[in-house]
């Protein structure tokens, strides 16, 4: 028994004999390829910002339910399924010519809700993993992988969803701007704006800047130009916007958000960004890497 063990150690000794430089190529492909996506990735971005934005976007929808799928995560696909139908129906009212009037108001109310919810996910699910740093679910009698799988389930919820739906409130933000007249990408406005009109979503304003309002109050940027408060912090917080929809002067955002507790949204969107590549590009890239290895024929 002793004897065909040490044979079979020694058989796959020489089997694997020489794997160690193998290994390094392997490791020198992975660096090589991570580089080189990555100044890729940024020239594109910098030079095709849309069809960036698109295939970002088509690659971060697509390849999260096809692991799902294929690891029977069946709770992340039905959660998928709801929000995609959802927001389904919101980006197509934001894409139909012409744009009705309570529109734009409505993909606002449900991105930034989305937002909002990715937002506090995210601190759940932080606050639940330091909680367990510091042994407090030793008090709930809890194991400690419990509780992180727990909190990294809602940090990864809160950043996919988060990222997800910023990247499709910025296209509908264009989208609609540019359908009710006032907004265009590049040029002058097509239509004139008249000084008790909103840029964003073209209805009248119910206050006045200086008078405290019902439901929301008037905001003026210092471009001169006034909007619905709900409509410009739509379009700066979840549009990813920071000029004026009509005369695209640059906003100073810690202006606008003057409450404290308002500043970390800013901040959050900005890490929202950062999580893109990982969601989207990192998978493709490792799945090119083994692509590499394979037609090299490195194991």
């Amino acid at each position: 028994f002793f004897l065909l063990c040490r044979l079979e150690h020694q058989r796959l000794h020489e089997q694997h004999k020489g794997h160690e430089a193998m290994h390094a190529e392997m490791v020198l492909i992975l660096i090589v390829t991570l580089v080189i996506a990555q100044f890729v990735l940024i020239e594109w971005k910098r030079r095709h910002y849309k069809s960036y934005l698109l295939i970002t976007l088509l690659a971060m929808w697509i390849i999260p339910l096809g692991l799902s799928i294929k690891n029977l995560w069946w709770r992340f696909v039905f959660i998928w399924l709801l929000f995609s139908c959802i927001t389904g129906l919101i980006v197509r009212k934001a894409l139909l010519k012409p744009i009705g009037g309570t529109t734009p108001r409505l993909v606002y109310k449900w991105f930034l809700f989305i937002y909002k919810l990715s937002y506090v996910l995210g601190i759940i699910g932080y606050i639940i993993m330091m909680a367990t740093l510091f042994g407090l679910n030793l008090v709930f009698k809890a194991k400690p992988n419990v509780w992180l799988d727990c909190g990294l389930l809602f940090v990864f919820y809160g950043l996919y969803y988060g990222v997800l739906g910023r990247d499709i409130s910025e296209i509908c933000a264009d989208k609609m701007a540019s359908h009710v007249g006032y907004y265009t990408a590049q040029g002058m406005p097509t239509r004139n704006l008249e000084a008790d009109v909103c840029a964003v979503c073209g209805n009248r304003l119910l206050v006045l800047e200086n008078e405290e309002g019902i439901i929301e109050n008037t905001y003026k940027l210092s471009c001169g130009h006034t909007f619905h408060e709900f409509c410009i912090r739509g379009w700066c917080i979840v549009g990813k916007k920071q000029t004026c929809p009509y005369c695209k002067e640059k906003v100073d955002l810690k202006k606008m958000f003057c409450n404290p507790w308002e500043k970390p949204h800013v901040l959050y969107g900005q890490l929202l960004d950062w999580i893109r590549w990982l969601v989207a590009w990192q998978p493709l890239i490792l799945f090119l890497v083994h692509g590499i290895n394979w037609s090299l024929g490195l194991e």
